[in-house]
């Protein structure tokens, strides 16, 4: 069921085992611990613990709280989350310590719990991801302006690229989208070489878990297309190297320094799949027309009948590359808000 922020569903274990190990644009995956009515905060404590804390939390593991409150009785959030914990210490036999999710503790982050009051209807949730899940753990080494990876491998699907067709990415930076690409025509779980909140859990069940990555395992793919990123900033192209190495597709991406003129596509027909500098490494508005027209003319000449995805920054830029976009796709990018542009090269 699809909701502000994110898409419900209901399933087991194993299901949001999966979730995480699979799902490509998903930034965490919630498990829904309960819900009750609450308009005092002794309805609050008595309810909240009931919840079955000890299936999913060990009394000495850090805990932090993000408490929202809407049209409630229960407005004052830091009582709320006190309440809480309380409720917890009570089930637990002992309070779990609680910590903000900063600083060295982004690697491993304490146990998340979300409560939300909206109109003294009180939501508990447990997130199971731990790390936000476009942190694959390959992405050591950045280029500038660096793409989230679950971005890219958001275009890639809006881009209606089939997973057999050559890929190529003139603006690779770091190499994200290539990578992802190999992932996905590889067949390799974006999850695979991490780790989940929920393998913290005193009801995480490993057998399961690995049952179901040995399954992912023996699915991958033996043979994948032509994928290819190209940049002319040579200390990207290193990193890309770097980052492909990590996440085991090395041997599925060639990565090359070259500048968008010197673009040197596979046979065709495929896709370009890219994102272009929309301003902050280009000295002037000029700068930045000119390398729109530019791509345009290239691909014109040397990708001529192939389909073309382009995050951009405005459609005025998108439409100086001279290629006509049936379809304009708005989305977010590090909180601004950009573009995808999908059409034929022609």
């Amino acid at each position: 069921m699809e909701e502000i922020g994110g898409v419900e569903f209901r399933g087991s274990l194993a299901d949001l085992y999966l979730a995480n190990l699979r799902l490509r644009t998903a930034s965490r995956i919630l498990l829904h611990l309960g819900s009750f009515y609450a308009d005092t905060f002794s309805d609050l404590g008595r309810r909240a613990k009931r919840l079955s804390w000890e299936a999913h939390l060990n009394p000495g593991r850090p805990a932090a709280l993000r408490v929202t409150c809407h049209k409630s009785r229960l407005f004052h959030s830091a009582a709320v989350s006190e309440r809480v914990l309380e409720s917890i210490g009570a089930r637990l036999g002992q309070a779990p310590p609680t910590k903000k999710i900063d600083g060295e503790e982004k690697a491993h982050p304490p146990q998340l719990i979300l409560v939300r009051l909206v109109e003294n209807r009180c939501i508990i949730s447990l997130d199971s991801s731990g790390t936000l899940l476009h942190k694959r753990g390959y992405r050591l080494a950045a280029a500038k302006a660096p793409l989230r990876e679950t971005l890219a491998a958001g275009i890639l699907m809006a881009s209606g690229w089939e997973l057999q067709s050559p890929l190529i990415d003139p603006f690779c930076g770091a190499g994200t989208i290539p990578i992802e690409a190999a992932l996905m025509a590889r067949k390799t779980p974006p999850g695979f070489h991490r780790h989940f909140a929920f393998m913290d859990w005193p009801n995480f069940d490993a057998e399961i878990w690995e049952k179901l990555k040995g399954l992912s395992q023996e699915a991958q793919a033996k043979s994948f297309p032509p994928i290819m990123g190209s940049d002319r900033d040579a200390g990207a192209i290193r990193a890309a190297g770097e980052n492909a190495e990590r996440a085991g597709v090395a041997n599925s991406v060639v990565f090359s320094c070259r500048p968008l003129s010197a673009l040197e596509p596979p046979p065709g027909p495929g896709w370009v799949v890219t994102n272009p500098p929309h301003g902050v490494r280009l000295k002037s508005p000029r700068d930045l027309r000119s390398l729109y027209i530019r791509l345009g003319r290239v691909l014109r000449a040397k990708c001529l009948g192939w389909d073309a995805a382009i995050l951009c920054s405005s459609d005025s830029l998108l439409d100086l590359t001279g290629i006509q976009f049936d379809r304009r796709f708005p989305m977010w990018s590090g909180g601004l808000r950009v573009i995808l542009g999908k059409g034929k090269i022609g």
